[in-house]
């Protein structure tokens, strides 16, 4: 989700973002946005003494940090930050399984067969009350697949066997799993450990005492997706892993709690943005929040940092909120696959989302748990 310059604009869909690709022209500094749903350009780390052309257009220390937040400078000066006295070698890609098998009987989203990511559309739904009945249904077949996702998380059991559980629990539901075939994801869940951002394909990867991995689950149920995850720990992990994942959980609850009838958007990144600011965490900004329901990814995009996007909540709208915070690097790296984002200093991160709705006193998180 990079914004550069340029008259050409690219727009590709990936599991819970959305990303805007601008190419450059050659031309310097920065351009503002211009369309809700671009998202801004890093601000360059240099601070000038005086003015001058070399220095001309770039931001003071003093901006750079009133715009990019503590926690962002803190893992651009400092380089990589992995937990203290963690071991675990940066992640390889495993083996991937043989194509999971789906009933004939399972209605499929669009994209199923054909592999293809449907047409990206910045209009956002506005459910009826049978609309909110079935996105109640799949919020809560999400959790609940979540709930057992999470019982299977221990040492020696690998990223594969997760998928494997998971696929079977949502078909004997009578669901799909959304990530299976969407834009090509081989797997019916994301699994990604350690200092992988997200959309970690599930394979023979083993899962270590000591790691930390998010578990993304997104059903189909009666023509509506429910969507969620959430960042577990694994066995004795280090006080820092356990104090990123519990930070970027309480990040996502300030985020909720901002959450009710027009209510600007930019309030959910402002309140994520503070808060690890104020626990010296980054905020990674290349992946969104989107709307759900009818459709995987739509509109709003959700962004996770402070921003003066515009747009106001909506009764009857469903969305998803799911910052990923990191230790150290906020930017990504993508491996071969063209799915798997991890850090670009292999710091660790950690991320948890909520898909809500909004009601007319406020929010209710549909997946949901205690």
């Amino acid at each position: 989700m990079h914004s550069t310059q340029g008259a050409a604009l690219h727009r590709y869909a990936t599991l819970g973002s959305y990303a805007f690709l601008r190419q450059r022209q050659g031309c310097a500094g920065a351009m503002t946005p211009k369309r809700s749903t671009f998202i801004r350009p890093e601000p360059q780390l240099y601070a000038a003494a005086s003015p001058s052309r070399h220095y001309a257009g770039r931001r003071t220390f003093l901006e750079v940090l009133a715009a990019k937040g503590f926690g962002d400078l803190l893992a651009a000066r400092q380089g990589s930050k992995k937990p203290s006295g963690e071991v675990r070698k940066r992640l390889i890609k495993g083996q991937l399984a043989p194509p999971a098998f789906v009933p004939l009987d399972i209605d499929l989203p669009p994209y199923a067969k054909t592999k293809q990511n449907p047409p990206y559309t910045e209009k956002y739904e506005v459910h009826d009350e049978e609309g909110i009945k079935k996105m109640r249904a799949a919020g809560k077949l999400a959790k609940e697949v979540l709930d057992y996702a999470g019982t299977l998380v221990k040492p020696g059991i690998t990223t594969n066997d997760i998928d494997v559980a998971v696929h079977k629990m949502i078909i004997d539901n009578g669901a799909y799993p959304s990530p299976l075939n969407y834009g090509g994801f081989p797997k019916s869940v994301c699994t990604s450990l350690n200092e992988c951002i997200c959309h970690g394909i599930p394979d023979t990867t083993v899962i270590e005492d000591g790691d930390i991995i998010n578990v993304d689950v997104t059903v189909y149920l009666n023509g509506h997706h429910g969507d969620t995850s959430r960042t577990f720990i694994v066995g004795k992990a280090s006080d820092e892993a356990k104090r990123l994942v519990q930070v970027t959980k309480e990040a996502l609850d300030k985020a909720i709690e901002v959450c009710g009838p027009g209510v600007p958007f930019k309030e959910i990144g402002k309140a994520i943005h503070n808060h690890a600011d104020a626990n010296k965490l980054g905020v990674v900004r290349n992946f969104v929040g989107h709307g759900v329901g009818k459709v995987f990814h739509a509109g709003p995009a959700v962004l996770h940092y402070r921003n003066n996007e515009r747009g106001k909540m909506e009764v009857g709208q469903t969305f998803t909120i799911e910052p990923m915070l990191t230790l150290g690097s906020t930017r990504e790296r993508y491996w071969k696959d063209n799915w798997t984002a991890v850090t670009e200093d292999g710091s660790w991160t950690a991320q948890f989302e909520h898909t809500l709705l909004i009601t007319p006193d406020g929010v209710e998180i549909l997946t949901a748990y205690e």
